[in-house]
């Protein structure tokens, strides 16, 4: 005689069963998230070591890379071949090995195109403007140097400043050649007239890198003894003249507001030649700077 089961007895044995089956297949999921877990940890730790190595890496190539080049244009909306100028200058400028920091500066005005001209150029740059009016060109340009130098030194950017004007054209070892600075350098440049046939040579006269004397307009027996001005684009100094009065002996500009970087920094050019390194040192009659301004 055939018994039957009662149905609750069977479902209840199903259910053991699935539950079982159930524990067992979240006890492999568990085991095998741990193992994922781990494995997912040691392939992190060893991306945090290879990261941590190429930071060491990129840390030591900053470390040894080249010295700021800070190279400062004045520049005004008065000229009205700045765009083509600006344009000129940043393609010689892109050509130059990092690092370089490119200083513009202008009066404040409206509608200026100087920011989208060096938007576009890739160069790194700071766009500084004034306010103050000025009826002295060469006043007005001094102070717009003056403004580089003060964003210079209230950023203590460290590196060789070098006075580009719009009209210089470039040989690029010149800016090799200027990371080689310590203190103060300078090097003759060629002086080319649109309209003239003719070219002066400004600067210094050389030894080597040690500066002897001094190139002369004109041969005139009454200021043969004079010493010629230096143009500001025939020397180039080491940025930490500006913040370092021990070194150079500068009253700081917190204790004299009103001081005038350009005019130290001339001053300092102008006493002693022996702060002065020639440019390129092996033969500072090498010609690798010229001004050429456009005839308008």
């Amino acid at each position: 005689m055939m018994v039957n089961k009662p149905l609750s007895d069977e479902t209840s044995s199903t259910t053991t069963i699935t539950s079982q089956w159930s524990k067992l297949n979240e006890t492999r999921h568990s085991k095998k998230v741990l193992a994922e877990d781990q494995e997912e940890e040691e392939k992190q730790r060893d991306q945090d070591q290879d990261q941590d190595q190429e930071l060491e890496e990129a840390n030591d190539e900053f470390l040894n890379t080249e010295r700021l080049l800070i190279i400062v244009t004045p520049t005004s909306a008065k000229d009205q071949n700045r765009g083509v100028l600006l344009k000129r200058l940043s393609n010689t400028l892109r050509l130059i090995p990092q690092p370089i920091l490119w200083i513009v500066v202008e009066q404040q005005i409206e509608d200026s195109q100087v920011s989208e001209i060096l938007r576009k150029t890739g160069i790194m740059y700071r766009h500084l403007v004034f306010k103050e009016n000025f009826t002295n060109i060469h006043e007005e340009v001094d102070h717009q140097r003056n403004v580089a130098l003060n964003h210079i030194e209230h950023h203590r950017l460290s590196g060789i400043v070098h006075f580009a004007s719009l009209s210089n054209v470039y040989d690029l070892t010149f800016f090799d050649e200027l990371r080689a600075i310590e203190g103060f350098g300078t090097w003759p440049m060629a002086l080319l007239s649109a309209n003239k046939k003719e070219v002066i040579i400004e600067g210094p006269v050389c030894d080597s890198s040690e500066v002897m004397g001094w190139h002369l307009k004109k041969s005139n027996n009454s200021n043969i003894d004079e010493r010629p001005p230096i143009r500001i684009s025939s020397f180039a100094f080491n940025t930490s003249i500006l913040w370092d009065p021990e070194r150079w002996g500068r009253t700081s500009s917190i204790q004299d507001t009103s001081q005038d970087s350009l005019k130290f920094v001339r001053k300092e050019v102008l006493e002693d030649e022996t702060k002065l390194m020639g440019i390129p040192p092996n033969d500072c009659s090498k010609i690798l700077l010229w001004n050429l301004p456009l005839s308008t």
